[in-house]
Parts: C-alpha cells; sequence; structure tokens
C-alpha cells in the first residue's frame, strides 16, 4: 500500500488550516522547502491546484476547499483512532480546536475548560480567539461559537446562554459634559468608540430596534479598533460611548461606573451558541466536550 498520499494530505491540511507554509512546517517540525515539495507533490498527483500562493497569503482553491471538506473531519478521526488505542478502557484522546469571540470567553472558556481538562486529562483543547467570520470547516476547527444569526443552518447548536440585549452605554462624567441622546439620530453627534470588522475592514453601524423599527446607525468617533476588550476602559474613562452586550458590563452598570443610554431601543438576540458541523458528532473528544459545555455553561446572564 503506498502510504505516501496519507503524510502529504496531513501536510496540506496543517497548511490549509494555519493559511501558512511556513507555520505548518513549525507544527510538523520540517524545513517550509519540505512542506512546499510536499504540497507541490501532492497536486502533482492529483493534477489540480489546491492553494493559491502569494508571497504574502495563502488561500484555497475550489479543488483545495472540496478537499479539506471531504478529507479533513475523516483525517482527524483517523488520527484519533490511532491515539484511541493506547488509551485505557474509557479514556478519551485526541484534540479539539475552537474558535471564540473575546466576548463569549467567560461563558465557555472559563467555567468549561478547567472541568473539561480535569475529566480527559488526555485531550488537547486549542482555542483560538477571534473576532473574524471563521469557516470553522475550511479551516480546521471542530468547533466554534458564535451568536445564533451567525451560523449557518446546516450547522449543529448548543446553547452557551440566554438571551441578552445590546445596549449603549457611557460613563457618567461623559454624560453630564455631552449630554444623554433621546433617539438613535442623536448618536451621530456624539463621540462614539467605534469597532472595524477585521474581515471586511468597515465600521460596524450599531444596530437599535423599537417596536417593529430597526435603525443602524454609521457612528464615528475618535477611537476606532477591532478589539473588543478595549472597549469598556476607554467608556469609563470617558472618552465616549460604546455598543456592547449587556452582560459584560453587569458590574459597572450595577456600581453606576456606567449608565444606558437609549434603554427603549435596545435589541435582544438569542445568545451565544456552541456550533459544529453535522458529521463531526462522530469525535469523541467533540462530544465529550459539548456534553461538558451544556453542564456548565452560563445560561442565566
Amino acid at each position: 500500500m503506498n502510504t505516501a498520499p496519507f503524510s502529504q494530505l496531513q501536510v496540506f491540511l496543517a497548511v490549509a488550516r494555519l493559511r501558512s507554509f511556513s507555520g505548518a512546517a513549525r507544527e510538523l517540525g520540517v524545513s517550509t522547502a519540505a512542506v512546499s515539495q510536499t504540497v507541490r507533490q501532492l497536486e502533482g498527483q492529483l493534477r489540480v491546484v489546491l492553494l493559491t500562493r502569494t508571497t504574502r497569503s495563502v488561500s484555497l482553491t475550489d479543488a483545495g476547499r472540496r478537499l479539506v471538506e471531504g478529507a479533513g473531519p475523516a483525517l482527524g478521526q483517523a488520527l484519533t483512532a490511532l491515539a484511541e488505542v493506547s488509551a485505557q478502557p474509557g479514556e478519551a484522546v485526541g484534540r479539539v480546536r475552537l474558535s471564540v469571540p473575546t466576548a463569549a470567553v467567560p461563558y465557555l472558556i472559563t467555567p468549561v475548560l478547567p472541568v473539561f481538562r480535569q475529566r480527559h486529562p488526555r485531550v488537547e483543547v486549542e482555542v483560538v480567539v477571534e473576532e473574524r467570520f471563521v469557516d470553522i470547516v475550511a479551516e480546521g476547527y471542530d468547533a466554534g461559537v458564535r451568536l445564533s444569526e451567525a451560523i449557518e443552518r446546516d450547522m449543529v447548536q448548543v446553547r452557551l446562554t440566554d438571551a441578552f440585549r445590546f445596549v449603549v452605554v457611557g460613563s457618567p462624567d461623559y454624560l453630564a459634559r455631552h449630554g444623554t441622546p433621546q433617539r438613535p439620530e442623536d448618536l451621530l453627534n456624539h463621540e462614539c468608540i467605534t469597532f472595524r470588522m477585521r474581515t471586511s475592514g468597515a465600521l460596524y453601524a450599531w444596530e437599535l430596534e423599537r417596536g417593529r423599527r430597526n435603525w443602524r446607525v454609521a457612528v464615528r468617533g475618535g477611537v476606532v479598533t477591532n478589539a473588543s476588550h478595549l472597549t469598556v476602559p476607554l467608556v469609563e474613562q470617558g472618552m465616549g460611548l460604546a455598543y456592547v452586550f449587556e452582560p459584560s458590563v453587569a458590574e459597572q452598570l450595577r456600581t453606576g461606573r456606567l449608565q444606558r443610554v437609549l434603554e427603549a431601543y435596545a435589541p435582544t438576540v438569542p445568545g451565544f451558541f456552541l456550533y459544529y458541523p453535522s458529521r463531526a458528532q462522530r469525535s469523541t473528544p467533540l462530544r465529550l466536550f459539548v456534553e461538558v459545555a451544556r453542564e456548565l455553561s452560563v445560561k442565566a446572564l
């Protein structure tokens, strides 16, 4: 049996997941040249181009994407099966790779990960914290966490939190100096800390609603960031208004360090969900992680 395509596939999937030949080389413990040659050999055998390479980026072709979607989960299951041979009866081994936004970390990583690792010490968990929308299949993730409206319909969803609101907040000092907006349009006259989307590069327009009417307000301000965790400390210092999900500022609201504005216009979203492709349910490490997430995730916000 020729096992070369199996090892070549491992190398290709590492490049596809990391979007980097050098990154794959570091992970696999080989040279970048060896990784590049292996991928070229696989492309030659298949007679298709799997990766588009430029001096700055690596991306999947349509053929490469189809190979990742078809072979990635199967290879992962094969590697897990090989690892399970050396496991004790009832012991889980393997790996779970997760894509998680910063705001969801307190509801998945903080309560779930310590207990999961204690119960299943031979399952490695990799958590990638990022704000962009991720194709978890194409990029080699086992599961992700997002708001439900951002999840594709063919994914299995596991609720992690109850529904919550997005609210506009400001410090008492800022509101005393600049006044309190009464309507969504008033935000255009205020200093707002804005968020730049990492995927599109566009500034996020604040979404508000009241009854059946909806607003998308293209706010502006002197501070723009793509890191959501920077926003609240800046608002507390009176630098402007911010649009945040309410549980993330519960303590600041309770103590009066921040105040809600335009509360009648605050939209409610269904909450955070763990999601994964249906075929991934056969992965024992992921199934066990889902069980712990169901048990321990913070439902009451």
